[in-house]
């Protein structure tokens, strides 16, 4: 396996740059002249950065596709005040010889330590048929593959390997402690919902190369395949309660709140709200947390973001 030289964020103007990197994004282009040109988006955990092939532009196109793990040689430039490289040559390289996590940004935590604490509040539940329920999802040993490397979505909060598993878990916290606060609502479906509210999303997106929507993620979205998930492990347990059913799908169906976020349905009961406003918190503190950390030079606030539909103001 290969070992990553250098990563996109530590790369200076005028480096020879020598390593590999994920091809993000690739497109032919041409110049007032009519010659073509191949632009480029490399990836890799640190972030993006645009490239260009100026010279064999046609042959190289040829070689890799998007999505693919290119070694390049080239020449960081600078370019309206940002960096850019200039690739001279390039060969397409397997992911069977590199760390496909150098490549692709993943959740800060421990991934194994993350996953103990989610059993932990399964654990914790003391209804039979709900911990049942639970124990066929994330004892599974392919859900537990999948539900640790999942992103928890593509272009807004959470997007990185393991993102699933680190909102998922941080929701089901801050239900623990509206539990606490309130406690005439009902803790095991509290935490059942939350730990099940994304489940649909372990199949919403490929993410063994680029994070993209699968087909299904697509077609039919990660709201609905959850609700079909729960009703095929349901139907495997003996004598399921039908409330607790009834209630646990009106969570997974409600969980985004609104119709014009798509759910299906608006939240009717109080699990189903506390669910909903914490998935919401947990999603947009992510997303603003991550959008203040990409800076805008040294000033105290962020360009306009399009999700807040506003500046953020990073403090000083």
């Amino acid at each position: 396996m290969k070992t990553k030289s250098i990563y996109l964020k530590d790369i200076k103007q005028g480096e020879k740059i020598s390593s590999s990197f994920l091809a993000a994004e690739k497109n032919m282009a041409f110049s007032l002249k009519g010659a073509p040109y191949l632009n480029v988006k490399l990836k890799d955990k640190t972030g993006e950065l645009d490239a260009k092939v100026w010279d064999n532009a046609i042959e190289f196109d040829q070689l890799f596709k998007k999505g693919d793990i290119i070694a390049i040689e080239g020449r960081a430039n600078t370019y309206k005040n940002s960096i850019q490289i200039s690739i001279i040559s390039l060969k397409k390289c397997n992911w069977e010889e590199v760390e496909p996590a150098d490549y692709l940004p993943v959740a800060k935590g421990d991934v194994a330590a993350m996953y103990s604490e989610l059993l932990g509040h399964l654990d914790m539940v003391q209804s039979k048929p709900l911990r049942d329920l639970l124990n066929a999802f994330f004892k599974a040993e392919k859900t537990a593959e999948l539900f640790k490397r999942a992103p928890a979505a593509k272009g807004f909060h959470h997007i990185y390997l393991g993102g699933l598993l680190e909102h998922t878990l941080s929701v089901v916290r801050l239900l623990t402690k509206i539990a606490d606060h309130y406690q005439h609502l009902d803790r095991d479906m509290l935490i059942a919902g939350g730990l099940l509210h994304d489940i649909g999303k372990i199949y919403e997106f490929s993410y063994d190369q680029l994070i993209e929507y699968s087909d299904e993620g697509r077609l039919i979205g990660h709201i609905v395949m959850g609700v079909e998930m729960i009703d095929k492990e349901i139907a495997a347990i003996p004598d399921f309660p039908a409330q607790l059913a009834l209630e646990l799908r009106h969570i997974i169906l409600s969980h985004h709140g609104e119709f014009e976020f798509g759910s299906p349905k608006r939240p009717k009961t109080m699990e189903a709200l506390a669910v909903h406003y914490m998935d919401d918190l947990d999603a947009k503190l992510n997303a603003f947390q991550t959008f203040t950390a990409e800076g805008n030079g040294d000033s105290d606030w962020t360009n306009y973001n399009r999700f807040f539909e506003r500046y953020l103001y990073k403090k000083k």
